[in-house]
């Protein structure tokens, strides 16, 4: 069984013994331990084949069938960090300890490295010859142990101090906005190679990929980062627009010809230096990042390339009035951007199911808004 780095949850202990005396007995630095799975009683290995995604170092697994051929190697020692400020007792939150393999002298490590679909794509543990780096250093956020000796209470101690879930976990509104901002701001520093949701900057302009972050386990409602495709597309073929612009008045100035007044040009300019050259800031660092990227990475960059629609629009509006002026074409402009907005608000309506996730879907209901076939939106119920 691979172990994997979630939560690395485990039960300090004797192999044999996992009822807690009466006062406990403290684990100090230097102390030899075994690490108990509480739940599966297995104790935790490392031993002389590679791991799976980072072969250099050293597989961490929990076996239980020891034989000769490939003995136990289950001891570990600790080692406290910080034991200068906090003492020689392993101390919950406070204390920084490593784990010191006693067979072969190599640390437990996060490689930060992500498991494969066998192993939930949880994020892999390994054991590591070089000891002195963070990656090594680990902390006990939360503590729970059990007095029974009977083997039936035992258990289900065990099972109630579980730290994952059993039941559905039920958040209120702002408990949800508090954890996605959380998340977007704070908590996206995990080096996974691969994402069924993961994305490249060259697929944000025409949104080619969206989210999926929930979806009830009744019915298909579902809450899916996809963007207004009328506002997204618009705002991609814009941005076009406004670069041929400015080419076209950048030529025509080289030749001393000035369609329209200079305060009207630094005025366009100045859009352009605002929004375009924001969208490039925000957008092609992206290109040369080493991590993996979701769509929510663009929600900068999309903002700056929704205001060059405004300024696309005010320039044309204003070379129609003042420039060509002819009538007939000023209202089919006109005709076009009412046109445009309620595309926009239709587009929202259709795609507010996947905003809000309050409305029972039907598979075909699902279907119906998949406009791309890249698109993955979830379905597990007619």
């Amino acid at each position: 069984r691979e172990i994997f780095g979630k939560c690395l949850e485990m039960v300090l202990s004797q192999i044999k013994d996992i009822v807690v005396s009466d006062p406990p007995d403290v684990i100090k630095h230097g102390d030899i331990v075994q690490l108990i799975h509480g739940m599966t009683s297995r104790a935790l290995n490392s031993h002389d084949v590679a791991s799976p995604m980072s072969p250099q170092h050293q597989e961490v697994s929990c076996y239980i069938n020891y034989n000769i051929s490939f003995p136990s190697q289950n001891l570990w020692k600790v080692d406290i960090v910080n034991r200068d400020t906090e003492g020689d007792i392993w101390h919950t939150i406070h204390s920084h300890v490593r784990l010191i393999h006693v067979n072969t002298s190599q640390a437990l490590k996060f490689s930060g490295k992500q498991l494969p679909d066998w192993g939930f794509h949880q994020h892999e543990v390994v054991t590591d010859r070089f000891i002195s780096q963070d990656d090594t250093v680990w902390n006990v956020e939360e503590h729970r142990y059990t007095k029974n000796s009977d083997d039936k209470e035992r258990e289900r101690d065990m099972v109630s101090a579980e730290f994952v879930p059993l039941q559905p976990t039920h958040l209120t509104f702002f408990q949800k906005m508090w954890e996605l901002q959380y998340k977007m701001l704070l908590v996206n520093q995990e080096n996974v190679q691969d994402h069924v949701y993961s994305s490249e900057p060259m697929e944000w302009p025409l949104m080619i990929r969206g989210i999926a972050y929930w979806i009830s386990p009744v019915t298909n409602a579902q809450i899916h980062l996809i963007g207004n495709v009328a506002t997204w597309y618009t705002a991609t073929v814009c941005l076009f627009v406004y670069l041929l612009i400015f080419c076209f008045y950048l030529l025509r100035r080289q030749r001393l010809v000035c369609d329209i007044s200079e305060d009207t040009f630094e005025k366009f300019r100045f859009g352009g230096e605002l929004c375009v050259v924001g969208y490039g800031m925000h957008l092609v660092p992206y290109f040369f990042a080493d991590r993996t990227l979701f769509l929510h990475h663009y929600l900068p960059a999309l903002l700056y390339k929704i205001l060059v629609i405004v300024v696309v629009l005010e320039h044309l509006d204003y070379v129609l009035c003042h420039v060509i002026k002819k009538k007939w074409i000023q209202l089919g402009f006109y005709a076009s951007v009412i046109v445009w907005l309620l595309c926009v608000i239709y587009v929202f309506w259709r795609f507010s199911v996947f905003s809000y996730g309050t409305t029972a879907l039907s598979a075909q209901d699902v279907l119906d808004l998949k406009w791309r076939d890249s698109w993955s939106f979830i379905i597990h119920s007619p």
